[in-house]
């Protein structure tokens, strides 16, 4: 059984829900259903009893967790000690970011990094919105701050940094543009302006093809770059989704940013190629975290 495998049932026999340890873990139930079967049938047992109604452990996941828990949290304390264990910290962390609140962010960090390991130097790239984590990948980044979810088995995901409200961005002479709020229902009123590229589950996320009550939403121009995204609401070409906060860096007099009044939130998170974890990688996560204040 994986590590990943691992914490999927612990979080699962923890919250006695699909849905709950998906967005916890920020993966698709699906991911979450996939492991549980992969484990059950390793083992020859059920783990869990599923109803309509609810579920619950079977004995044996009873034993399994009460075994792997203690196990699992030694693990993860192993790593913490051995990561700090008197290794220095040198080289370069490439590290990369989508919003400009997350790019003021790194920044922050690196300087705060640096102070703390001077031998480090911290390289800080724009993440292109259409490659979401191609850079990870080819190994040009070694962490990002950027939207989840990300549901790739090769990526680690790590803690939700920054959960922001939604907001419809609208030009200024729209219908809407005069409102104090939006519904998603009302997504189904002009055409999206979408994004080539990236997975489908994160399009239907941040960008869904139809409304909560299954209405229809008409897809617009599509294209690779936020500033081209602006660009085509500005000209009428449709609406776009984003964080409220967005606003407040990307304000333009032709664009409104009219905030959601029940839409999911946009989260931003950390995230790393899971073969790519090192000492520094972590040291660099955990700066960020004594900055936002995350204690975890």
């Amino acid at each position: 059984m994986e590590l990943r495998d691992i914490e999927i049932f612990l979080t699962l026999a923890e919250e006695l829900h699909f849905g709950r340890t998906a967005e916890r873990l920020h993966v698709s139930p699906a991911r979450v259903s996939q492991a549980i079967k992969k484990q059950e049938r390793g083992i020859g047992a059920e783990l869990f009893e599923r109803t309509s109604r609810q579920v619950v452990l079977t004995p044996v996941g009873m034993q399994l967790r009460d075994d792997l828990a203690p196990a699992y949290r030694q693990i993860q304390d192993a790593i913490s000690r051995a990561a700090t264990a008197g290794q220095s910290i040198t080289g370069v962390l490439r590290v990369g970011f989508s919003a400009a609140w997350c790019g003021s962010l790194i920044v922050q960090a690196a300087d705060a990094f640096r102070a703390r390991h001077p031998g480090c130097e911290i390289e800080i790239q724009e993440v292109p919105l259409h490659n979401r984590v191609g850079l990870l990948r080819s190994r040009e980044l070694d962490l990002q701050l950027t939207e989840f979810p990300v549901d790739e088995p090769d990526i680690t995901n790590g803690p939700v940094i920054f959960s922001e409200p939604r907001a419809m961005v609208v030009p200024a002479g729209h219908p809407f543009a005069g409102r104090e709020s939006v519904t998603w229902e009302d997504m189904a009123h002009s055409p999206i302006i979408t994004i080539a590229g990236p997975p489908a589950y994160w399009l239907d996320y941040h960008l869904p093809s139809r409304t909560p009550a299954g209405t229809p939403v008409e897809t617009g121009a599509a294209t690779v770059a936020w500033q081209e995204v602006l660009s085509l609401v500005s000209a009428g070409k449709g609406v776009c989704t984003t964080a409220v906060r967005a606003r407040d860096y990307y304000s333009r007099p032709d664009l409104v940013y009219v905030p959601f009044s029940d839409a999911p939130t946009v989260d931003f998170g950390l995230h790393w190629l899971a073969a790519g974890e090192t000492v520094k990688l972590r040291a660099f996560v955990r700066t960020i975290l004594d900055l936002t204040g995350d204690q975890g």
